[in-house]
């Protein structure tokens, strides 16, 4: 078995002498913790120069230009425009793209 040097269970072991066999033999038993990822499977994309990327700029630039910020005049305000803008930009996105499904074919 071979652990990075780095690794958390590098030092993390059990050497069982109650386990003993008659050949004077001690099992080594190591705990390695599998930590569960999230494994992303579809990826969304606007297709340059397409139909798609024309109306998603046209969509944006229209939401740009109708933003009001000629009256920022506290923190508190300036952080509801930007939550706007996430909020919206993030509706306009996903009314676009083209979803893809991930595989290991997949080229980017």
């Amino acid at each position: 078995m071979f652990l990075k040097p780095t690794s958390s269970e590098l030092d993390n072991h059990m050497i069982c002498l109650e386990w003993r066999l008659p050949s004077d033999h001690t099992p080594l038993t190591v705990d390695i913790a599998i930590i569960e990822k999230h494994i992303q499977t579809k990826k969304y994309i606007i297709i340059k120069n397409s139909k798609e990327e024309n109306n998603f700029l046209a969509k944006l630039i229209e939401f740009i230009k109708r933003l009001n910020t000629k009256h920022i005049s506290s923190k508190e305000n300036l952080e509801q425009i930007v939550q706007e803008f996430a909020d919206d930009m993030e509706k306009i996105w996903f009314r676009h793209p083209k979803i893809i499904n991930i595989t290991i074919h997949l080229k980017s």
